[in-house]
């Protein structure tokens, strides 16, 4: 059974950083394209970052510069380090695990930015 675990969300200040943090058990990590996405209260889900079994990574426009993806393989986690938060950053924060054309998601972790 494949589980995503995620944690280190939180409430921050304008321009604060948080650190979120991914766990994936029960598959092959290693050959994962994993991903983080957000969802706004009223707003659909949208893809921020993801990084791929090689360590390419993209951004959606708003995050770059500001957010950074990374993988840990030992540890079967993903990071994702955001800076210079604004509070429009504001949302429950998703990880996502694309293996073999199947996707699984973790339940979330909340990240509120106050001005």
């Amino acid at each position: 059974q494949v589980q995503l675990v995620e944690s280190g969300g939180g409430l921050v200040q304008t321009g604060g950083s948080l650190r979120l943090s991914c766990t994936t058990s029960g598959t092959n990590f290693r050959v994962a394209t994993m991903g983080w996405f957000r969802q706004a209260p009223g707003k659909q889900r949208e893809w921020v970052a993801l990084i791929t079994s090689g360590g390419t990574t993209n951004y959606v426009d708003s995050v770059k510069g500001r957010f950074t993806i990374s993988r840990d393989n030992a540890r079967n986690t993903i990071y994702l380090q955001m800076n210079s938060l604004k509070p429009e950053d504001t949302a429950v924060y998703y990880c996502k695990a694309s293996i073999v054309r199947r996707d699984y998601w973790g339940q979330g972790t909340q990240v509120t930015v106050s001005s």
